[in-house]
């Protein structure tokens, strides 16, 4: 682990917010999970019976970011760029910290394996085993933003 405690950029948000839209009622994800506001899974103890307003998905998104980069901070042993960072956290919060926990782009980046890692991003565009374009295009914009210096 480094000793910098990163936390996610202007850029990063922008880009998890970008991708997973918002909705202030719920509904099913692609494969088939209850979601609301900026992606947030609704946990089996969260009833969310009404819509939800902005700032009620604001509250969510930052919660879910604070996990998503306590995962990261965690994992990761190498030194990052706020790209970087802002990268691995919107790819964690759309995938969960287990999977970029058990992930080759992990390996590969604690190697110090800049661009190696950077092209894993390219391998998670599936939900349900079937490519989905709209995560083939958000693997690609992390993929940029990891790559910006």
């Amino acid at each position: 682990m480094s000793n910098v405690i990163l936390s996610t950029g202007a850029k990063g948000i922008a880009l998890i917010k970008d991708f997973e839209g918002k909705e202030l009622k719920k509904y099913q994800d692609v494969v088939g999970k209850w979601t609301i506001g900026y992606g947030h899974l609704i946990l089996p103890s969260e009833s969310f019976p009404a819509a939800i307003s902005d700032k009620e998905a604001e509250a969510l998104l930052r919660k879910d970011l604070a996990t998503s980069e306590a995962g990261v901070n965690r994992w990761v042993n190498v030194m990052l760029t706020q790209n970087q960072f802002d990268a691995l956290v919107s790819f964690t919060f759309n995938l969960g910290v287990g999977n970029l926990q058990t992930s080759t782009l992990l390996k590969l980046l604690n190697q110090g394996l800049m661009q190696e890692a950077a092209d894993q991003f390219l391998r998670w565009n599936k939900a349900g085993g079937k490519e989905v374009s709209g995560l083939t295009r958000r693997r690609i914009a992390e993929r940029n933003l990891f790559l910006q210096a």
